[in-house]
């Protein structure tokens, strides 16, 4: 993927954009709603997702190809790749969805892409190596002792329920981990993104930021945000199941959030979006009682 400078305005604003979801959850901003037209690339009907490369969508995005969430259930009984398909997209403050689909043209359905292969509990996970936001190489295997926390975001990322909401969860994670001193000490959390060609250490720092709410001199002890080199980035999706491509100046993605054991193995392993921080707190939990182990 390249980025240019043509891309610029669209990215200040998808920025703009994410800034208003995550204040219009305090202020109380109602529902927008866009027409969407598109071709359906792929269907995911266990997560109950329909990946489309759609028109420009005025007011709102580009064209491009990303995943979207629907509101029915029936679509996905007609709905294969090269359908073509027109909607209402629903942007909620921390949500979209498509509601209203008609499908204007079918076609046989030709079986799905594979799925990408996931880690299972009790795997090794391997010594990655990453840059953080602060232009300092890590390690994986740095973080052996202390339960590790890690997902996979891109900055800028125009879905309230895809990024965003990996990095608000993060975030409620972090201020309750905060509550108990020494949990804290015996976690540590990660989101790496999978844009590295655009999410350079001060892009990555300045979006941390955003969500640690920490301008200190010590604002990613605890929580980090990192990427690296293309082949870097994606020997960790790879090993996480994340499945991710380049698309019209953005990225279409799946989700992936693990918590790894202070063994430096697998302990939970979560698909989606659909998991909720007290779940991984719950796993912390469990994590640091006494001969607790990711087996």
């Amino acid at each position: 993927m390249q980025t240019t400078r043509a891309i610029r305005p669209r990215a200040l604003f998808l920025a703009v954009l994410l800034l208003w979801a995550d204040l219009a959850a305090c202020r109380g901003v109602p529902e927008q709603r866009y027409e969407l037209k598109g071709k359906v690339v792929s269907v995911d009907k266990a997560r109950g997702q329909v990946t489309l490369a759609h028109d420009p969508i005025p007011g709102y995005m580009e064209a491009m190809t990303m995943p979207f969430t629907l509101k029915d259930k029936w679509p996905f009984d007609v709905l294969s790749p090269g359908s073509k398909v027109q909607a209402e997209l629903v942007v909620a403050a921390n949500r979209s969805w498509l509601e209203n689909l008609v499908v204007t043209q079918e076609v046989a359905a030709t079986g799905g892409a594979g799925t990408a292969s996931e880690p299972s509990t009790g795997d090794e996970v391997p010594d990655f190596t990453l840059v953080n936001q602060d232009g300092k190489r890590i390690h994986l295997r740095q973080y052996r002792g202390r339960t590790l926390l890690l997902t996979f975001i891109y900055t800028r990322c125009p879905l309230p329920d895809f990024c965003p909401l990996m990095s608000r969860n993060f975030a409620e994670v972090d201020r309750a981990l905060q509550q108990d001193p020494t949990r804290y000490e015996q976690t540590h959390l990660l989101s790496i993104s999978v844009d590295p060609e655009y999410d350079r250490p001060p892009v990555l720092r300045k979006y941390g930021m955003a969500y640690t709410g920490k301008q200190s001199q010590g604002a990613f002890k605890h929580w980090e945000f990192a990427s690296g080199t293309a082949e870097e980035v994606k020997a960790v999706a790879q090993f996480f199941g994340l499945q991710y491509w380049p698309e019209a100046g953005q990225i279409v993605h799946s989700l992936s959030t693990a918590v790894i054991a202070p063994d430096g193995k697998v302990y939970r392993f979560y698909r989606g979006n659909e998991w909720k921080p007290a779940e991984i707190l719950n796993d912390v939990a469990q994590l640091n009682q006494p001969g607790a182990s990711s087996q």
